[in-house]
């Protein structure tokens, strides 16, 4: 009797709150039962206006009323958008039909690629799956390519990978999530974006500055989450093939099926080769590695309306093998590691990774303002390397846990989240002669309180406290503001503290590509003998919607700094070995972007920014600005996408530009004079482009070229006619190592 006394009174009160300038409710998936299960992440917005709003984890929403406005829109991927005449203040609770059961779509206007939300005090970037099209988005790590929020860069000369950097630090610093459980990090660090295929994302939010605490305490410079397709919404059908000029070849194909109204399960297939050597320098080294990739993932989505549950499980196992080196290496049984029979250098990069993981949440039916969710994951990751005569192994298995309760305080403007975290992380790392094996732990507990005005203001204020065995007791405070000064105007603002356990080796594997000696100077720490990083991240944002020439668009500004307390230093500046310590002085990272979007005439929209960063750190030399990190940067794309025809048939035109600004090379003065690099290296621009035909809403053809202006690294291995030398270095990369390269693929659903 008290839990119906209860639900009652919560359930009234919660009516009774609304206020009478507001419209407010909830967003559902159509079901044919009476009950409601709320859409997270739906988009609500006005008709012809920069006022909107997304739900929350429950399907709610609130968003202020305004006569002038009497056109909701209501849209959400894999759903058919709704627009409501709303002519006065009012609750409303209106469901959505999956595009994925009816006959027939015709899509007259699609979702903005890009959407930067006014409402959220976060500054959270959304990339979706229009976006996605715009490249061809073979894996996770060239997803942004025509994003200006994330810098994309190749990490060595041998292997091929791209890295990315946002706010002027690489990947390490960013929380690189899949469905907001922690996905790359430790061993996975320099491969792992490679290893979730594009056709897998559904879509990518990029959060600049310090995450939410509900999501642990690694962020320090922002977050990056990957939503997947889910096999409720994604085609029955869905195949993709890829090839391109320097022998790489790609399929993708997924597999959804209904098992039931409450069931449904999807099989994803993506499987690579490039068995061509591609060798454009005259070095003698293969540009990218030769290997091949099978990638598997099973999941399962279960949506019970009538019980308020909603869950997902996924597994997945991945073989990747990479051969990298010189040309004439030849695989040979038997020699020695690095060293085929007629001296050439070579190296191996053979990675197995079984993941799994189970989301389940449940909305309370009679308060669906009220939700509890549990996450947990288990990965096992092994990786068996050789790089010349150096080796590296590491098997590292993770474990991690979160339990999230949401509810209200009173109303649904005074919203709060809380929850405990367990964590566990096993390493087994083998560094030519050395054994690195530890086992880190944690316990953590987390509150989040926000509060929603509906119309100027809004804040996210968290904490955690996490007892770790290695980074010992620690507190990891976060804040996030929103405010709205004049119409179609936000300033954002945010603080907080990161922290994180340094996998020197995992993150750096570049350097076992060159003759540098390792040296970690040890000061007594328990994680290789370091301390951990410890860094405050600080910044402002401001973004204004405009109309002009009856065409909207968007300008925005964003500073943010990054001071790090402490920091495991990586120092390249001695070209004959590469050293490790924790900071003796100031280390900091200042970030500045400028980036307007407007649609120039119709279906053309143009994207443009221009970025400065400020990255310094106190070496055993001197205060340094960061090595092969441009100072100034410009990034530019256009798209164009002519009007869709009844069956879906249309033309796709994007072209992107990027202008990378001079320089700082790491010190190569100890060097003989033929091996030595200048202080600096001048700038140059990147030209990538593609052209779509849709066919109809089954098939669509794509061709387009990467690189277009050719430019190449003169030297991007130093000493390569002596690769068992004191001074072979594949480290010092500055500029694309392959040159032009176009492709051409398909895509076909049902």
């Amino acid at each position: 009797m008290i839990k119906y006394i209860l639900t009652a009174f919560l359930s009234l009160m919660y009516l009774v709150t609304f206020s009478q300038e507001k419209v407010e409710g909830m967003v559902m998936e159509a079901n044919n039962s009476n009950k409601h299960i709320g859409l997270s992440g739906a988009n609500v917005y006005w008709m012809n206006s920069q006022i909107g709003t997304i739900t929350n984890a429950e399907g709610l929403f609130s968003i202020p009323y305004k006569k002038e406005y009497n056109k909701l829109i209501i849209s959400y991927v894999g759903f058919e958008s709704d627009t409501l005449t709303i002519n006065a203040p009012r609750i409303i609770h209106h469901s959505l039909t999956a595009s994925n059961v009816l006959d027939e779509v015709t899509v007259l206007k699609e979702r903005e690629a890009i959407e930067k939300t006014f409402l959220n005090p976060a500054n959270v970037v959304t990339i979706n799956s229009a976006e996605l099209l715009k490249a061809a988005c073979c894996n996770l790590s060239e997803s942004f390519e025509t994003n200006p929020a994330i810098d994309v860069n190749f990490s060595d000369a041998v292997t091929g990978t791209k890295q990315i950097q946002m706010l002027g630090l690489t990947s390490p610093y960013l929380l690189i999530t899949q469905e907001n459980i922690p996905m790359v990090r430790g061993a996975s660090q320099a491969f792992g974006l490679t290893f979730t295929p594009g056709t897998w994302v559904e879509s990518i939010q990029i959060t600049k500055g310090s995450g939410s605490v509900v999501n642990g305490y690694e962020s320090i410079s922002g977050q990056i989450n990957t939503e997947l397709v889910k096999p409720f919404t994604d085609k029955r059908l869905f195949v993709n093939g890829y090839a391109n000029k320097n022998g790489r070849i790609e399929l993708n194909t997924h597999f959804n099926k209904k098992i039931s109204e409450k069931l449904s399960t999807g099989l994803y297939v993506h499987a690579n080769r490039r068995d061509r050597k591609e060798e454009g320098n005259d070095d003698g080294f293969l540009d990218a590695a030769l290997g091949n990739q099978i990638n598997v993932m099973n999941r399962w989505q279960y949506q019970n309306a009538e019980k308020g549950w909603v869950s997902f499980f996924n597994v997945r196992f991945l073989n990747d093998e990479k051969q990298i080196g010189q040309t004439s290496f030849i695989k040979t049984k038997g020699a020695t590691i690095g060293r085929d029979q007629n001296g050439a250098w070579g190296g191996e990069i053979n990675t197995n990774r079984f993941d799994t993981s189970i989301k389940l949440g449940y909305v309370f039916p009679e308060m669906p303002f009220q939700s509890i969710g549990f996450q947990t994951s288990y990965n096992r990751h092994k990786q068996e390397s050789y790089f010349g005569l150096n080796t590296y192994n590491i098997t590292h298995e993770s474990i991690y846990s979160n339990l999230i309760f949401n509810s209200i305080l009173g109303d649904t403007q005074n919203k709060f989240k809380t929850g405990l975290t367990f964590a566990y992380d096993g390493y087994k790392e083998f560094v030519n002669v050395m054994n690195y094996n530890r086992i880190d732990n944690s316990i953590g507990a987390f509150f989040e309180y926000s509060y929603d005005d509906l119309a100027k203001f809004n804040i996210v204020a968290g904490v955690r406290v996490d007892a770790h065995n290695r980074l010992s007791n620690f507190i990891t405070p976060r804040l996030h503001f929103r405010y709205t000064p004049w119409d179609k105007a936000s300033l954002k603002g945010s603080f907080g503290r990161g922290r994180r356990a340094a996998n020197i080796f995992a993150e750096n594997q570049k350097l076992f590509s060159s003759a540098r000696q390792i040296k970690v100077i040890e000061n007594g720490g328990n994680i290789y003998g370091l301390d951990p990083e410890d860094a405050w991240n600080y910044g402002v944002s401001f973004l204004q919607g405009f109309f002009l020439g009856e065409r909207k668009g968007n300008v925005s500004l964003d500073f943010y700094r990054t001071d790090f307390k402490n920091q495991v230093v990586v120092d390249w500046e001695n070209p004959q070995e590469i050293s490790f310590y924790n900071l003796d002085g100031k280390s900091f990272a200042n970030s500045f972007q400028l980036e307007v979007n407007y649609e120039l005439v119709k279906n053309l929209d143009l994207r443009a920014a221009y970025k400065y960063y400020d990255v310094q750190t106190k070496y055993q030399t001197g205060q340094l600005q960061k090595p092969l990190q441009a100072k100034h940067r410009f990034f530019a794309n256009l798209g164009y996408i002519t009007e869709s025809k009844e069956n879906g048939a249309q033309w796709r035109f994007d072209y992107t530009l990027h202008t990378l600004g001079k320089q700082r090379l790491p010190s190569t003065t100890t060097n003989p004079e033929a091996f030595r690099l200048g202080d600096t290296v001048g700038g140059y621009s990147l030209m990538n482009a593609q052209v779509t035909k849709v066919f109809s809403n089954a098939f669509e053809f794509y061709v387009g070229g990467e690189n277009l202006t050719n430019k190449k690294q003169n030297n991007p291995v130093l000493d390569a006619e002596n690769p068992f030398g004191a001074y072979f270095d594949t480290s010092i990369v500055y500029a694309p190592v392959m040159g032009r390269m176009f492709y051409a693929g398909f895509r076909y659903k049902l």
